[in-house]
């Protein structure tokens, strides 16, 4: 059922004390793969003169296009969007209840929930750095509320360690705290930090490290009152004549590295899952829901692009009704085109652009993901465990559960993020049936919770690569890839140019969308003045 875990080394030993102190050095690194970086938005775009009568195309109403759309019509362009979907968004997308969609095979995913509860199958968190999506939204009026990221009710799980028992995500980060700094401390002690730290400055850090450790007078971490404070309690304080508190037993040292549960702990400390983390109220889709709202007169839907052909004067686009209609060609035209199409679906279309331009579009593979959501007859998870909110992580197939950060406390059925991985984790949920998806997650679940048979209610899922319309998750680059591949991507190939999360240094996030909007408006705009 999982991964044969291999025991730590002590170099590891000294990664771990990095996964509990180092995140910026992490993510420093994560940004120099493109796999993670800071928004550098700073305030709206204001475009204006517009060539007279210039008109540009935009294939796509995901977040890229419509962001695009917005700010260049208000400059005063003539704007017309082309969406494959009966919707806009794209992948900021909520499954609500009710809802159904037809994956890749024929399979038909339905949404059984009660009213009021959801699936977000793309985007499902914002950090609070994504300056161009809150502009936006406070712009569109998307109401907000926090996520949480870090519990520390929430657990971390393996499963051939503990007997299978999950163990408190509080736990694990307080006694590898305590652990190290016990180690530290003896190095300190036997001399072992003479050259990097003075006689005076040793006192204080070995003082410091009894206070952060919680270590007792002989700089050792163990089971103490004190401890008990920081780690939680067997039996909590009370009032009156209740049981005498009983601080709870610390986590061997030994166990935690054979366990490699310290290796989840990056998940809370990366930069772009530092708090405060918010979420729209009532699902991701609002976002998406908003731009199309402020941009509907511009949309239409159900527009299956099928070639894309270019002059020295406008762009072409072939299109057909996919609702219904009687599959004749339809052909828009226009002076400049932006072209938001996944790089998956893209390559498979007649689209006349340079041969530099068509090498990049086919150098980007996109990640495959999935989710799992499972709805349950009651909030046993707060009821039951105290949970409130977070996110439990574990070595088996799901990788994680995540728990609602809305609507807490309520008494009828809530929804829990049954299940989310990517990469080789994700191609074997890929290879299920939707029913089967949902049957793993409980199974695998239950050695988590053991409510889930008793309480399981209903569940849904999306996996990306088998999603028509986008045929995989995002874009993924490679340091490599993205020196040979990006600035051709991202440049005007003529009259056609891409945006996306893909042509972005943040993919995978919808504000590397935006901001590619943004930025591909900008220097149309630009290209379009000059031609005139």
């Amino acid at each position: 059922m999982t991964d044969t875990l291999k025991s730590p080394t002590r170099r590891q030993l000294l990664s771990m004390i990095g996964k509990t102190a180092g995140a910026t050095a992490m993510y420093q690194a994560m940004t120099t793969l493109g796999f993670a970086s800071e928004s550098s938005f700073k305030a709206g775009m204001e475009l204006k003169d517009a060539p007279p009568g210039a008109s540009i195309i935009i294939l796509g109403a995901g977040l890229a296009g419509l962001t695009a759309a917005y700010e260049l019509r208000k400059a005063g362009y003539s704007v017309k969007v082309l969406e494959y979907q009966n919707r806009g968004g794209g992948r900021s997308w909520t499954v609500n209840a009710g809802d159904s969609y037809t994956e890749l095979g024929g399979e038909e995913v339905t949404c059984d929930f009660e009213k009021g509860n959801y699936l977000n199958g793309g985007p499902w968190r914002l950090p609070s750095h994504h300056y161009g999506v809150f502009h936006y939204c406070k712009q569109f009026g998307v109401a907000m509320e926090p996520f949480i990221q870090e519990n520390s009710r929430a657990y971390l799980h393996r499963a051939n360690h503990f007997n299978g028992v999950p163990q408190r995500l509080g736990d694990v980060q307080t006694d590898i705290r305590g652990h190290v700094s016990e180690l530290l401390s003896k190095a300190v002690n036997v001399g072992g930090l003479d050259r990097s730290v003075n006689t005076e400055d040793k006192e204080m850090l070995l003082e410091g490290l009894k206070g952060w450790g919680v270590l007792n007078k002989d700089y050792r971490y163990e089971r103490s009152h004190d401890a008990g404070f920081y780690r939680g309690f067997e039996v909590y304080p009370g009032g009156g004549l209740m049981p005498e508190s009983k601080s709870s037993k610390p986590i061997p040292l030994n166990a935690l590295l054979q366990s490699g549960m310290w290796s989840d702990l990056s998940n809370f400390t990366a930069y772009s899952h530092h708090p405060t983390m918010f979420q729209p109220v009532g699902g991701m889709g609002k976002i998406g829901d908003a731009f199309t709202r402020e941009c509907q007169e511009m949309i239409t839907l159900n527009a299956k692009v099928t070639r894309i052909n270019q002059d020295d004067n406008g762009v072409s686009v072939h299109y057909v009704d996919t609702n219904g209609g009687d599959n004749v060609t339809k052909i828009a035209r226009a002076d400049w085109c932006i072209c938001t199409i996944p790089l998956t679906v893209l390559t498979q279309l007649d689209v006349n652009v340079s041969k530099p331009m068509k090498q990049a579009m086919a150098a980007v593979p996109y990640e495959t993901s999935f989710k799992v959501g499972l709805e349950f007859k009651r909030r046993f998870w707060e009821q039951d465990e105290w949970i409130y909110g977070g996110v439990t992580y574990t070595d088996m197939p799901i990788t994680q559960i995540s728990y609602p950060s809305d609507n807490m406390f309520g008494d009828g059925p809530g929804v829990l993020l049954g299940g989310y991985g990517y990469g080789a984790t994700s191609y074997k949920f890929n290879a299920l049936t939707p029913k089967q998806r949902i049957d793993a997650a409980l199974a695998y679940g239950k050695h988590i919770h053991p409510q889930y048979p008793k309480e399981f209610k209903a569940g849904t899922s999306v996996v990306w690569h088998r999603i028509p319309w986008t045929l995989g998750c995002y874009g993924i680059w490679s340091e490599s890839s993205r020196a040979q591949y990006y600035d051709t991507l991202c440049s005007i190939d003529n009259r056609i140019v891409l945006a996306g999360e893909h042509c972005s240094h943040i993919p995978a996030w919808q504000e590397g969308a935006i901001l590619s909007g943004l930025d591909t408006a900008k220097r149309l705009h630009q290209r379009a003045k000059l031609a005139v």
